[in-house]
């Protein structure tokens, strides 16, 4: 278990993990998400730098829980309901509060491969996550 005073770096196998412990320790989550069943990709795009590989991150979600979460370095490793992707400076966003992820979905800061009806009829439980992907000390 890291420890939450050390900053981790966004993406990185360690940030990952403390994700998935915060999904998984997350009172509102496990409520607010306890019919979902559906995993996903998160794609994180470079902004305009061609220095930063797209990073994939991989979550399987159900009833309230994170079974599997990983970084994955190609596509076809995984076949997820969903697919949302953005660039850096977008997920940064999200995470960090700024914009609140309906919107982003909604404006496109974030887009969706998938029924995005499901994740709205889910907002709740989306909102939540974002809130436990805030919770882990992060370093952009």
């Amino acid at each position: 278990m890291p420890n939450f005073m050390e900053k981790l770096i966004f993406g990185s196998d360690a940030w990952i993990a403390a994700f998935k412990n915060a999904i998984n320790t997350d009172q509102t989550y496990k409520e607010s998400a306890r019919q979902w069943e559906g995993d996903f990709w998160f794609v994180v795009e470079p902004d305009n730098d061609i220095s930063q590989a797209q990073l994939l991150i991989y979550l399987d979600l159900w009833h309230g829980e994170c079974r599997s979460a990983c970084v994955a370095y190609n596509e076809s490793e995984y076949a997820p309901e969903f697919r949302i992707s953005g660039t850096f400076r977008n997920w940064q966003r999200v995470i960090e509060r700024e914009v609140d992820p309906i919107r982003a979905l909604m404006t496109n800061s974030l887009r969706v491969k998938g029924n995005l009806a499901k994740i709205v009829r889910n907002v709740r439980a989306a909102q939540a996550l974002v809130l436990c992907a805030a919770k882990v000390p992060t370093m952009f």
